[in-house]
């Protein structure tokens, strides 16, 4: 890694996420690159090695496998909470500490498939759920105790970009690290 990188692009390679509110045809984009994010982790994982794995995608951060870990911990928690939004007024949305769950034994120790195949299973229930919404659903709100109300049209543009942000993190660094 270059020393002229700074390492505010390696924890945000795609920019830090912004909302705006989602017009019908963004808010199916987002939906779709939901979609697509279980794929294209497994691509950026692709035969990397337990050491490849065990690499952090910036000093100080998460090593490869925590990141992989980390992705469907967080989208089992945003589905969860779609459906908390859809069948309750205004829930209140449990928040998690992702650090400290990055650093128990799964994140460290489980093979990174189980997480693959978690994300696709979480991704293909969410994705019935997420196209079966009607406009108004998407105006649904839910009471996260760090954002305050958000709608679900806000977690939509949320995890569209975290699941883009994640695995820019390993593709980025398999691109500073020649890893082919």
């Amino acid at each position: 890694m270059s020393s002229a990188t700074p390492v505010q692009d390696l924890s945000y390679p795609i920019g830090q996420f912004a909302y705006t509110p989602l017009s019908k045809p963004q808010r199916q984009a987002a939906i779709e690159t939901i979609a697509r994010t279980p794929a294209k982790l497994r691509a950026a994982v692709h035969g990397l090695s337990a050491q490849q794995l065990d690499t952090p995608y910036r000093p100080g951060g998460w090593t490869v496998r925590q990141v992989v870990h980390h992705v469907p911990d967080s989208h089992a928690n945003a589905f969860f909470r779609t459906k908390l939004a859809l069948t309750e007024n205004e829930p209140m949305i449990k928040p998690y500490d992702e650090k400290l769950w990055a650093e128990l034994a799964d994140a460290r120790l489980t093979p990174i498939e189980t997480s693959l195949v978690l994300l696709e299973t979480i991704h293909e229930r969410w994705n019935h759920v997420l196209r079966a919404m009607q406009d108004a659903d998407f105006a649904r709100t839910l009471r996260h105790p760090e954002h305050g109300i958000r709608t679900l049209d806000w977690l939509v543009a949320l995890y569209a970009w975290h699941g883009e942000h994640h695995v820019a993190h390993i593709t980025r660094l398999r691109d500073r690290e020649g890893w082919k």
